[in-house]
């Protein structure tokens, strides 16, 4: 049987490019659909304007800690014109590069939504279907809204990459890192930050001291942390219950527009105005805006995958097998459709995975384990591998090896700021099963930690290599005593 193309990509994300640019050097006929715009979430609305966001919220810290070490140094306002002007010139800049990638490797790219009819048969947007003998969903995930009358006035992470101007105050409901990274990040920027979570710690499945010591830090630098708290109502400023609008407030005052005169700038056109709000613990107040943190799904609705005979999951995951294969042969699917590991070089590696099975007669599994990975919160949190909670839980035996202190650039300073460096090691075989660090440039430290621990490192590995000093990082190779064996 003959057909259009050797393989068809649906989604234009770091892995999707990935596998079709990958696929088309082999010689086949590849084509690729983005209905959107090419560079999927880590580009266009996660990772990098997210990264540039932190670095444009540091410069006022590093202000202050400059007049610390005797400079004569002032910063003035903001401009968030300014900033947002550069930032999407960046974006379009980085899409480009994405689109003369594909270009280059003779990918075809339709510029439009494409799903799935049958096992060898996606249609396009304009109407017309094309056939191929593989097809490969790289479609990734969504932020979601929490299901609650009026849930639809949040903003979510897609939507703060498109404010025209930033709000004096923000609720940010949830604890996980998108919650926690954006709560930093508009602290730094000013904004009065509120933060609920309905759990009892932020960052829920992170090492239990990196918690503790980020929401300590967290709450050192202004930002208003509530665990066990979530919001129960919240309706527009000017439809608040009768009594109920705080006195004093902007939105009592009659208010103003925070998206300007434009709210369709918005990926959703939500939050017009003010919101009010009331939380579990009996807290009644306005914000500028709410973000809604609450977690993401895959993005597989309307995609035809039940037409197709392709098995999903509970959660709208596409469940594929250890060669990302779906239950349909001719089907496969990578990145955060499939619910695995949601990091974009995972995906980027299941995408070079399926090239090697498909393309080159070489089955290749993924590999999920000892996958390192950082939340650019201020300070940055490091790990890999397994919690002390997590080697328990399965019934290992491990040694502890923890430090938390006060960093020499912070600690010259004389502010309480503290940084975490942990390890968990196997009292069996001596191999380090985690680490988990909390400190400025903790995802540049677990980087190279991450090599050593996915070689097999052992804890007398670690005390063998002399340290650097004087460094944050050469805790990690001197700590000679556990402080709790479980």
């Amino acid at each position: 049987m003959s057909f259009d193309y050797d393989l068809f990509v649906i989604g234009g994300g770091s892995g999707g490019v990935r596998a079709a640019r990958v696929a088309a050097q082999t010689g086949a006929k590849v084509a690729l659909a983005e209905e959107s715009r090419m560079g999927g979430t880590c580009v266009i609305r996660g990772c990098v304007p997210k990264k540039l966001m932190v670095y444009a919220s540091s410069y006022p810290e590093k202000i202050e800690e400059a007049q610390g070490y005797g400079w004569d140094a002032t910063i003035g306002d903001f401009s968030w014109d300014t900033f947002r002007g550069k930032l999407h010139a960046e974006l379009d800049r980085l899409e480009g590069v994405y689109r003369k990638l594909l270009n280059g490797s003779d990918v075809e790219i339709h510029d439009c939504r494409a799903t799935v009819t049958d096992a060898h048969t996606v249609k396009l947007g304009d109407g017309k279907s094309v056939t191929a003998k593989h097809i490969l969903i790289a479609t990734g995930g969504h932020p979601v809204r929490p299901d609650m009358e009026n849930g639809d006035l949040g903003l979510v992470s897609n939507d703060m990459f498109l404010l025209e101007k930033l709000p004096e105050t923000l609720l940010i409901v949830g604890g996980g890192y998108i919650a926690c990274e954006f709560a930093c990040i508009m602290a730094g920027l000013g904004v009065k930050v509120t933060m609920y979570h309905r759990g009892a710690q932020i960052l829920k499945g992170f090492d239990d001291e990196a918690r503790g010591l980020l929401a300590e830090s967290m709450r050192y630098r202004g930002i208003d942390l509530h665990t066990g708290t979530t919001i129960t109502e919240l309706c527009p400023a000017d439809q608040a219950p009768k009594g109920r609008m705080p006195a004093g407030s902007d939105a009592a005052a009659g208010g103003t527009n925070p998206l300007g005169d434009n709210p369709k700038s918005f990926t959703d056109a939500r939050a017009a105005g003010p919101v009010w709000t009331r939380a579990t613990n009996g807290d009644e107040k306005v914000f500028d805006h709410v973000l809604f943190a609450t977690g993401r799904a895959p993005n597989t609705k309307g995609l035809g995958l039940e037409d197709a005979g392709v098995d999903v999951g509970r959660h709208g995951e596409i469940v594929v097998d250890e060669f990302s294969q779906t239950n349909v042969p001719s089907i496969y699917a990578i990145g955060d459709v499939t619910n695995r590991v949601q990091l974009t070089p995972v995906a980027i590696r299941e995408g070079m995975a399926f090239v090697e099975t498909v393309f080159k007669g070489n089955p290749t599994p993924v590999d999920h384990e000892l996958i390192a990975s950082a939340v650019f919160t201020q300070p940055e949190l490091g790990t890999i591998g397994e919690t002390e909670d997590d080697a328990i839980a399965r019934g290992e035996s491990v040694e502890v090896y923890s430090t938390a202190f006060r960093p020499m650039q912070t600690a010259f300073l004389d502010t309480p700021q503290r940084v975490l460096m942990k390890l968990i090691v196997s009292t069996e075989t001596r191999k380090i099963l985690g680490c988990h660090i909390v400190a400025d440039h903790a995802g540049e430290m677990i980087q190279m930690v991450a090599i050593a621990i996915k070689m097999g490192a052992t804890k007398e590995d670690f005390d063998r290599t002399c340290a650097v000093h004087p460094t944050m990082g050469e805790e990690l190779v001197t700590m000679k005593s556990p402080v709790r064996t479980t």
